[in-house]
């Protein structure tokens, strides 16, 4: 059968689910889970991939909410990733339930032709993207060995098919001193408060001196209890972003310095951990994202918009494994982004549905034309 046919039968049976997989999306939608937690929406997924065919792991790579699906014993291997979990108090404002229904999707329209597209589908379900990092957790559980091509979608309000992102580094800062009576015995004292307060100080006056798109920004979660007491411990959470991981290393060390400065100021001891694995920079592999952008066209997709780097997202350290693409799809027209609640309304309105099926489409269509290009340099 001819690759153009083959494609066009791929299309008819991401159709043919539409209904299920559409289900799948608002059904997620209407029950939030968050990182780590995304018991029902990985299991949806995992259901669905079991009754049409699909060998399925679960829990996978060590992490509860996590599955594979296998399908097919062709050479070339490619990872069809679901994200699922929502945000705190927002929801699905970052549309993930759209990208588990289109990475469904997507492998429910493979099925039938996997074998004659030399195909392996993987289907990684990865939880914790928006804090946790699940996908580097699973490249270091091994869950993306022998995969030659990974790929998945997410909406937003541009359409975008090289999308790019900032490396992103957490850092969790914590601040021990003495207490002692403001009035009666300060001398005594060693102020928590004042380290961070110095270790702040110091941050604003190195924000001038960072390139344009470095990012430094935090919030302070204790500091202190009473003010007739001098408090003995403080802390805070910071965010580190970043152009490229190489940055972010460097980044990293001139921000904990600020925070050591404190400490040293004060006569406190700070503790300086990170309470997850760093987000990498996304690197879109040229060769997908030329088959990418021919399929996205035939569909009728918007013409794709240059962009330089926004969001992060822990698909970054896929990219840094193994040839990787994340293209996002316009859903609400530039009216709303995600992260705020008008897009987690958007994430089921009709263009929400058109996404995960067009996106379904798009990336069961790269996958057999990257599988047959792959089998002519085989054959050469």
């Amino acid at each position: 059968m001819p690759l153009t046919t083959t494609k066009q039968a791929v299309r008819e049976h991401v159709h043919a689910h539409r209904a299920d997989l559409l289900a799948l999306s608002h059904r997620i939608h209407a029950h939030p889970e968050t990182a780590f937690a995304e018991h029902r929406a990985a299991a949806w997924c995992a259901e669905l991939l079991d009754a049409h065919g699909y060998a399925v792991t679960a829990p996978a790579g060590g992490l509860d909410t996590a599955f594979t699906a296998t399908l097919g014993s062709g050479p070339t291997t490619v990872a069809l990733v679901c994200e699922y979990d929502a945000l705190p108090g927002l929801g699905h404002a970052c549309g993930h339930n759209l990208i588990a229904a289109a990475g469904v999707g997507a492998a429910l329209g493979l099925a039938p032709h996997a074998d004659r597209l030399g195909l392996t589908v993987r289907v990684i379900g990865a939880p914790a993207e928006e804090r946790g990092a699940g996908k580097a957790l699973l490249l270091d559980a091994g869950v993306f060995d022998g995969v030659d091509a990974a790929m998945m979608v997410h909406p937003c309000p541009v359409e975008v098919a090289d999308f790019r992102s900032f490396a992103l580094g957490t850092l969790s800062v914590r601040y021990t001193g003495r207490a002692a009576h403001p009035s009666l015995n300060p001398h005594e004292g060693r102020n928590a408060a004042d380290a961070l307060t110095v270790a702040q100080v110091a941050l604003g006056l190195l924000r001038q001196h960072l390139p344009p798109q470095w990012r430094v920004h935090g919030i302070t979660t204790a500091a202190g209890t009473a003010p007739n007491v001098v408090p003995d411990s403080a802390s805070a959470e910071y965010e580190l972003r970043a152009t490229a991981a190489e940055d972010l290393a460097e980044l990293r060390e001139r921000v904990e310095s600020c925070f050591r400065a404190g400490a040293l100021a004060t006569g406190c001891e700070v503790a300086l951990t990170r309470p997850e694995p760093d987000y990498l920079d996304m690197r879109g592999d040229a060769g997908l994202l030329a088959l990418w952008r021919a399929n996205a066209a035939a569909l009728g997709r918007p013409e794709p918009v240059e962009s330089g780097p926004f969001a992060c997202t822990d698909m970054g350290n896929v990219s840094h494994a193994v040839p990787a693409i994340h293209p996002v799809l316009d859903i609400t027209g530039g009216t709303c982004a995600p992260h705020e609640p008008a897009f987690a309304q958007a994430a089921v309105s009709t263009e929400g549905d058109r996404a995960v099926l067009d996106g379904a489409v798009a990336m069961a269509w790269t996958a057999a034309d990257f599988a047959a290009g792959r089998a002519a340099v085989a054959e050469d």
